[in-house]
């Protein structure tokens, strides 16, 4: 049984044909209605005990219209309302969705569809801030040399929404082991990734074992290889490790071939 969605409540619709007499323009679908309507994208969901007033989802559909006017579609808000409800809210204000918009056109340069893609993948960063967190941010990725940040990935979005204190963290972190303002900003552009690692329980350990276990020049190995850092420890960086020290040829192999290779060509290289 296939759910027939109500028109926007902020068009009207007018039929060619002359009404039948004694028939009744609805220039607002009824409340019963919008709420099928909002329960089938998500917005509203069906175990809610209390059901919203009329000025509610009035709101609701019109921040539908305004996602609709910016090119999003119908399949497009399950995603979004599960990610970042508050947008759906009354007290949420059409104006810093707007404002997010803005700076995605004139400051990152997308397009409109390269910002749909983004906030599809982040829907929270039009509840950000432009002046207090998106430009700061978006200021200090580009003097990491970190550039093509309007290209729709799910990487792009999040840092885009990510806060400078946590890229300071990883920064630091690289400063802290031996790498100089230059090279760990260079790190970080080859390798933007690292910035969604914990430091304590994902970079640290995995540059100790670089030079402790592995013996090698950590420095050396990350500016020439950073996607070290994207690769399990458990799963991938030891077991292969592992498996050349048995053979003595650990010292040989290029991190970039030790992990890159799937299993089938490291296995027939190395038996």
């Amino acid at each position: 049984m296939h759910l027939q969605l109500p028109p926007s409540p902020a068009i009207c619709s007018y039929s060619d044909q002359r009404p039948p007499p004694h028939s009744h323009l609805h220039f607002r679908p009824s409340h019963r209605k919008s709420l099928q309507y909002l329960k089938s994208l998500g917005i509203i969901q069906p175990e809610f005990t209390t059901t919203p007033s009329p000025a509610t989802v009035s709101h609701i559909l019109s921040t539908i219209d305004f996602f609709k006017s910016k090119g999003f579609s119908e399949p497009d808000f399950p995603r979004i309302a599960y990610l970042s409800p508050r947008l759906f809210t009354p007290s949420f204000e059409h104006k810093t969705m707007k404002s997010v918009f803005e700076f995605l056109a004139d400051d990152v340069a997308a397009s409109p569809e390269e910002s749909r893609g983004l906030i599809l993948k982040c829907p929270h960063i039009l509840e950000s801030d432009v002046e207090l967190c998106l430009k700061p941010t978006l200021g200090y990725l580009k003097s990491l040399g970190i550039t093509r940040l309007n290209t729709p990935t799910a990487l792009n979005a999040h840092l885009l929404d990510t806060r400078v204190r946590k890229f300071e963290e990883k920064m630091q972190f690289l400063r802290d082991v031996g790498f100089s303002i230059e090279e760990s900003k260079r790190v970080c552009a080859r390798f933007r990734a690292i910035f969604g690692y914990g430091t304590e329980n994902n970079l640290r350990p995995k540059y100790l074992y670089l030079v402790r276990d592995m013996k090698r020049d950590g420095r050396d190995e990350v500016m020439r290889f950073p996607q070290y850092f994207g690769f399990s420890l458990e799963k991938r960086i030891k077991f292969r490790h592992l498996h050349l020290k048995h053979r003595n040829v650990d010292g040989d192999v290029p991190l970039n071939r030790m992990l890159l290779w799937d299993d089938h060509k490291f296995f027939k290289k190395w038996k």
